[in-house]
């Protein structure tokens, strides 16, 4: 091979080579190409995917994430922030006779799994248990098992003793307040209490990470529980029932039903008392309706002079006769009457005034209607519609022949002390400026002088077993037979104390009711509620008071100079 064939060689060798190289770089950036547009498409197809998601599901797509950190179901708290409901994970105990497939769904017998079930659950009964068992038909066998039960479930062996994770409801004040609060069903709805009115906004996920703030101060709720139980107690009563309401706002800062039911725990007993006394059950409620009628009467004109002495001699009308439990003597003025409860002198009132009158105001107070409340069970009025007759205005005078529940007795007396404004109570929290502005029933000078004559009762009259020392507290004692069959039961009585404090500025009413209380040493074998409501009362004042910022002050009280020289020292319900 000479120089030329041999440089011409090398050369097609070098263009050869340059060629490949280019083809290969060709190739490089075809493929980089190729990959920068299967990105480029990819990014492309998540940013329309993303528009996509932002216009057609955007509140969606901005919850999601939220929504999974937040509880399945709101926190209700009292009015300062206690929890009194909140929802938290806990096991369920679940039969699942299909765990070990077809045949046996056990590996022990029902009956040796139903005796280690009872040594970790005592309250289960072993021999329905067993039956149950032996039956294979899957269910619940027990809600809310506590993680160290779940433990022990598992240390027993058997595929079919499940134990799920579920979210459960949880009242961390056990039984305070359950009529308020009511509790969760299986299907996670609400019941009977503000569980059931709250319910939409305790499910909803826009709202449900907010607590729901209620008006109910958990401080003063367990110490009206308390006295109340305690006076239940003491005097063999079927049941208590009571409330402490904010005078000028309607805000109710305690309500008590008892017996009460534990709504971590629904079983018979819980549901038999589930049954709210408080704003469900109607009563006569007797003497505490006496107050109502004076300031009706001093508000129309009838009653302008204290010291003006009315008939207390028994007297027909209607075929029917008006007297006293006792004779009270010849005759009676206002301040007299109302410490010693006249039936009759409450009655001459009612006939001066007009009957017509006096039903205008109690319609007025809400007692044609049923309770203004949130909660769901509201009990409605015996109510006598149409024209009053002179007797019936005069019955209801003194507090028979009109049935209402005690939340209305709650609502009147505080219209009565606060100035004469009427408002509805409420258990939701209140601003300010949420405060409703009420409707006038009585005049401001007739408030003052009701709150003067409900003082006088408890310094003077059948009240005066409520009197706390510095809390000025007033009010008015009712005890009323129960109507039966064939008339009223001589037996039976609801006794009640309807009181206000501090009676120089009333901020408060409290109201204490028994439900047929025996006369026990406790009471002095007395059934009325001068020896068993108002003793209620006396103690409860003194613990919530300082609580809700009325501190005793011995410096301070309702001037009653003008009432002394009225009024005999002591009185007989």
């Amino acid at each position: 091979m000479n120089a030329l064939t041999f440089s011409t060689a090398i050369y097609s060798g070098r263009v050869q080579s340059v060629t490949l190289r280019q083809r290969s770089l060709s190739v490089a950036r075809l493929r980089v190409l190729l990959v920068a547009a299967l990105f480029t498409a990819l990014a492309f197809a998540a940013v329309v995917r993303i528009a996509f998601l932002g216009l057609t599901d955007a509140t969606h797509s901005a919850t999601s994430f939220a929504e999974a950190l937040l509880p399945p179901r709101g926190e209700i708290t009292d009015r300062n922030g206690q929890p009194l409901a909140r929802a938290f994970p806990a096991f369920a105990l679940w039969y699942n006779p299909e765990a070990l497939g077809e045949g046996s769904s056990l590996v022990k017998s029902p009956r040796e799994v139903a005796l280690e079930l009872k040594a970790i659950f005592p309250d289960m009964d072993e021999t329905e248990l067993a039956d149950r068992l032996a039956k294979g038909k899957a269910g619940y066998l027990r809600r809310r098992v506590l993680p160290e039960d779940a433990n022990r479930v598992q240390a027993i062996g058997e595929l079919a003793l499940e134990l799920p994770q579920e979210t459960d409801r949880h009242y961390p004040q056990g039984s305070m307040g359950a009529h308020v609060l009511g509790y969760v069903g299986a299907d996670g709805r609400g019941r009977v209490g503000m569980e059931a009115v709250l319910d939409k906004q305790l499910r909803d996920p826009a709202t449900r990470g907010t607590p729901s703030a209620l008006s109910i101060d958990v401080r003063v709720q367990g110490a009206l529980e308390d006295e109340l139980t305690q006076g239940m107690r003491a005097t063999n009563a079927i049941g208590s029932a009571g409330i402490v309401l904010d005078v000028d706002t309607g805000e109710v800062l305690a309500l008590a039903s008892l017996p009460e039911f534990d709504p971590n725990k629904i079983d018979e007993a819980g549901a038999a008392n589930m049954f709210n006394r408080v704003t469900n059950q109607v009563y006569e409620l007797g003497s505490t309706f006496k107050p109502l009628t004076v300031a009706a009467g001093i508000d129309a004109g009838k009653i302008t002079d204290f010291g003006r002495r009315y008939s207390a001699r028994p007297f027909p009308i209607g075929g029917f006769t008006i007297r006293d439990s006792h004779d009270l003597g010849a005759s009676l003025n206002t301040p007299e009457m109302l410490m010693h409860s006249s039936n009759v002198v409450t009655a001459h009132m009612v006939r001066e005034m007009g009957a017509g009158r006096l039903k205008q105001v109690m319609a007025d107070l809400g007692m044609n209607a049923r309770p203004e409340i949130e909660l769901p069970a509201k009990g409605f009025p015996i109510w006598s519609s149409g024209e009053w007759p002179l007797l019936r205005g005069m019955t209801v005078g003194y507090g028979h022949g009109i049935a209402v529940t005690p939340l209305h007795l709650a609502s009147a007396y505080a219209t009565m002390v606060n100035g004469g404004l009427y408002r509805p109570a409420t258990l939701h929290k209140l601003a300010p400026s949420q405060v409703p502005k009420g409707r006038r029933v009585f005049k401001a000078s007739t408030s003052a002088r009701m709150n003067q004559l409900l003082r006088m009762i408890a310094v003077y009259g059948t009240g005066k077993k409520a009197d706390a020392p510095g809390f000025r507290i007033g009010g008015k004692t009712g005890s009323a037979e129960k109507p039966g069959a064939g008339g009223y039961k001589k037996t039976s009585l609801v006794a009640t104390f309807a009181a206000a404090f501090p009676m120089d500025r009333p901020r408060y009413v409290v109201i204490a009711m028994l439900d047929e209380p025996k006369g026990t040493v406790a009471s002095s074998f007395q059934r009325t509620a001068a020896w068993n409501a108002a003793p209620i009362v006396g103690r409860l004042v003194p613990r919530i008071g300082p609580i809700l910022g009325v501190p005793p002050d011995a410096t301070r009280d309702v001037d009653l100079t003008d009432l002394a020289p009225l009024v005999p020292q002591g009185a007989k319900e």
